[in-house]
């Protein structure tokens, strides 16, 4: 079969899907990943087929509506400006997402762009599922992911979780009354088939990319919501660390790795001061990540680096301190590991609250009340109580008795045959 992959967002949002569509690939599919431009590279190096979605994420968050984000302390507030900025850019989105649609047989489709994919499916006849990194379906058992951990209640749970939902609806709302209807051809109705309320009725499947021993399926998802396990980023065979990593692991004591991966912040130097000040008051050598927060740490007991492996790296760390992203968090408990989380926005302290209560995390320190002293303590628990490392490879043990790829798999060829 002819299988569209689509997502949109930061690396994070990506990475994991070039795992997936390898091994659906490997399955004897023709796989297209249908994502930004500039994750090309990345794409193309899980042997799979690539279109560009002519979106740049990191400049959009390094723009001002992006800088804005940074402004607002809520996560109601934050989720506001997001769909405020993708609904300016989804008319630019749309359309190879529409050629990507009429040259495939089955369109497996991230959270961000559910709506878009599954009125396409919908408009075109096309099978359709989605494929989710964040449980973002309402539940009683905890608020929405996206906006926070607090919770309402079981009540109010089930409606934030509804509203969460409808703004994601609220960002192709217009794009699919006018530029997909008129200009591409799909029926009047489409516009229709992009809330959740449609998918809901329709019983749309859905695959999160995550491990029940992380977060247990909620008893009250419907029949069709699953919890397949994590969908690991494709590495080469033969990928090694490079060589000024290797040296550096070497010449000591495991290191901590620090990376907010693709979140930007204010001030990349102030943060970068901060975080050195913390390794060396905990007595740790570090590996600083520059990522889209560009940061920056100098010293023979520091080493910054570009893009390097998690799979590779985080094995050989003493911890790893990360921004929440689910990508990362995953990575994390994949190495086994302690974690500090450090969470900046969205899902960020959800996954944050998820490590402490594994017991791999002693504490999280949101970026906005980050202080070196207090990063510090949490490193100095992190490192040297015995029960955060007990605990990490336990749960990392759990996670390799999972296979993702495999209900996914079973799915997409059950659609297909349908």
């Amino acid at each position: 079969m002819r299988i569209a992959v689509m997502t949109a967002g930061s690396r994070g949002d990506i990475a994991p899907y070039t795992g997936l569509a390898h091994g659906l690939a490997a399955a004897g599919h023709q796989v297209t990943v249908v994502t930004h431009g500039s994750f090309g590279p990345l794409v193309t190096a899980a042997g799979v087929g690539f279109r560009p979605i002519p979106v740049d994420p990191r400049a959009e968050l390094e723009s001002a509506r992006g800088r804005a984000l940074h402004d607002s302390a809520t996560g109601p507030g934050k989720l506001v400006k997001l769909v405020r900025m993708a609904r300016a850019l989804a008319d630019r989105m749309v359309p190879p997402l529409v050629t990507a649609a009429r040259e495939s047989d089955v369109l497996l489709v991230s959270s961000s762009l559910a709506p878009i994919g599954h009125a396409l499916g919908e408009g075109l006849a096309l099978p359709s599922m989605g494929l989710y990194l964040q449980p973002l379906h309402p539940t009683a058992e905890f608020g929405p992911c996206i906006v926070g951990t607090r919770s309402w209640g079981a009540l109010g749970n089930r409606i934030g979780g509804h509203l969460v939902n409808a703004s994601v609806d609220a960002v192709f709302a217009g794009t699919l009354r006018t530029t997909v209807r008129d200009q591409l051809g799909l029926p009047g109705g489409a516009a229709r088939q992009a809330t959740h309320r449609a998918r809901e009725r329709h019983r749309w499947p859905v695959h999160h990319g995550f491990s029940e021993h992380v977060v247990p399926r909620p008893a009250d998802w419907r029949p069709g919501l699953h919890v397949s396990g994590y969908w690991w980023p494709y590495d080469s065979p033969g990928a090694r660390l490079p060589d000024h990593v290797r040296e550096f692991l070497d010449a000591g004591p495991p290191p901590v790795y620090i990376g907010l991966g693709s979140a930007t912040v204010p001030d990349p130097a102030g943060l970068s001061r901060a975080l050195v000040r913390a390794l060396r008051a905990a007595g740790l050598r570090g590996v600083i990540q520059r990522g889209w927060a560009r940061l920056e740490a100098e010293g023979d007991d520091m080493l910054t680096v570009d893009e390097v492996p998690h799979a590779l790296l985080f094995p050989e760390t003493a911890a790893v301190v990360h921004h929440g992203g689910a990508g990362t968090t995953a990575a994390g408990l994949r190495a086994g590991v302690p974690s500090v989380p450090v969470p900046v926005q969205f899902d960020a302290a959800f996954w944050a609250a998820r490590l402490t209560a594994l017991g791999v995390a002693p504490a999280a320190v949101p970026l906005r009340r980050l202080t070196a002293d207090r990063l510090a303590a949490a490193l100095t628990a992190a490192t040297r109580r015995p029960a955060y490392a007990r605990r990490a490879v336990r749960v990392a043990e759990m996670l390799r008795t999972e296979d993702g790829i495999g209900p996914v798999l079973a799915d997409v060829e059950r659609l297909g045959a349908r």
